[in-house]
């Protein structure tokens, strides 16, 4: 399919970023389906950690977004403000409710920041652009928000200058690029082009359907 300027998801006009009944609903069905992910991962980073800290102490933090690649993701796909910070929320209860190892301050509190932090780099661009490129920067900047949430609330005993510290950061900031940012893109491409997303922009724009 050739998408021509005028379609690209790439950017949209400036128009109304108010939420619709249709952006709750969807928003939160994004929500509870990436609440069951991180419940499900929570259950696989059981095992994985440990197996990865004996080879490499830190290096476990590459896979961290898994638990907050929802964030771009939905900014992706409702295109409005607050998109990151409601699915991030409505994904943390739906974690809670299901059962997991941490606490109910920690995973809710830890939900609304990496929201906030996936908002940024779009609302730098007014929320009217939406590329790989700011993907990535929304997943790099969710990285370096948990990255030092774990520090002064998991790792309190690792310094951020220390072997530790700085494997612990540099491979939160590569699962946030990778994971948050372009499997989130891909991952948006790939449901838009099911046809599922074709009442919102975003779903339109990727397949070339004038609104």
């Amino acid at each position: 399919m050739t998408i021509t300027k005028s379609q690209h998801p790439y950017s949209r006009p400036s128009g109304s970023l108010q939420w619709r009944p249709m952006d709750i609903a969807v928003s939160s069905a994004i929500g509870v389906a990436c609440g069951l992910v991180f419940w499900g991962f929570n259950y696989v980073s059981a095992w994985l950690f440990p197996m990865l800290a004996a080879i490499l102490p830190g290096l476990g933090s590459i896979f961290h977004a898994v638990w907050y690649f929802s964030g771009p993701l939905a900014l992706l796909i409702i295109r409005k403000p607050g998109a990151a910070i409601f699915v991030n929320l409505v994904g943390s209860a739906v974690e809670m409710l299901l059962g997991n190892q941490f606490s109910f301050g920690f995973v809710f509190l830890s939900g609304a920041l990496q929201g906030l932090s996936a908002e940024i780099a779009f609302a730098i661009f007014l929320y009217r652009r939406w590329t790989l490129s700011i993907t990535m920067l929304s997943g790099f900047l969710v990285a370096i928000e948990y990255g030092f949430y774990l520090l002064f609330f998991q790792y309190q005993g690792v310094a951020l200058i220390s072997p530790r510290g700085i494997i612990h950061m540099t491979c939160e900031i590569i699962g946030g690029i990778l994971i948050g940012g372009v499997m989130s893109w891909y991952l948006y491409l790939a449901i838009a082009k099911t046809g599922a997303l074709d009442k919102f922009a975003s779903g339109r724009a990727v397949r070339g359907i004038s609104d």
